[in-house]
């Protein structure tokens, strides 16, 4: 009998330990860079992104996220030049609702699928270098002139699409009860019709 009772009193222990070592809620903050594909491809240069998200983990292995993610993408030479613009870029803000699925919780090394989909306000401007001249004042020197070097919008559109997202990522366990994690996720906006724009944001970051 006290064997027993050892035995179930360690078992309650190692249940409550890895009970205190989950937690429910979590969080995410990162950036990166951003890989244009497909047909996108053609047409926008690679940029850069970045990414935040709130989740709840219904156990070690399930989750859900809420992430909020910004992509910016230049419009490259050739679009520019045949359109007849100097400059030009993409924007695209999105949120969207992501389940999670951790492959290897338990592990220092997290596995994790991560894919869902939502909202994406797409922007896409094409502009002009110019320059603003500006009056400023130095106490040595008193008042002064000055111009510097801006961006002018010559077009601007914007829309608001659905859209979905899907990847995979690995998180590395560290000593402050966080992961820094690495992650690609394939983007996909519906524009309208068949149109459609494709990225793949390359973020890396940290969960707690």
């Amino acid at each position: 009998m006290k064997i027993l009772a050892l035995a179930g009193l360690g078992m309650f222990a190692l249940v409550s330990a890895h009970a205190q070592e989950f937690s429910h809620f979590t969080g995410s903050i990162g950036a990166g860079f951003t890989q244009t594909v497909g047909t996108t491809g053609k047409y926008l240069d690679n940029g850069w992104n970045l990414q935040a998200g709130v989740g709840f983990n219904f156990s070690p292995w399930v989750g859900v996220m809420v992430d909020a993610a910004y992509n910016q993408m230049g419009i490259n030479s050739t679009t520019l030049g045949s359109l007849g613009f100097p400059g030009g870029a993409v924007d695209a803000f999105s949120a969207t609702l992501d389940p999670i699925v951790h492959l290897t919780p338990h592990r220092h090394f997290d596995l994790y699928a991560i894919g869902g989909g939502g909202y994406f306000h797409y922007t896409q401007e094409f502009s002009t270098p110019t320059v603003v001249g500006f009056t400023g004042y130095n106490p040595f020197f008193g008042f002064y002139s000055a111009a510097v070097p801006v961006d002018q919008v010559l077009s601007s559109y914007t829309i608001n699409k659905p859209g979905i997202d899907a990847g995979m990522g690995i998180a590395f366990g560290t000593r402050w009860h966080g992961k820094f994690f690495a992650e690609a996720r394939y983007n996909r906006v519906f524009l309208g019709g068949s149109n459609h724009a494709d990225w793949v944001p390359v973020t890396f970051g940290f969960r707690f």
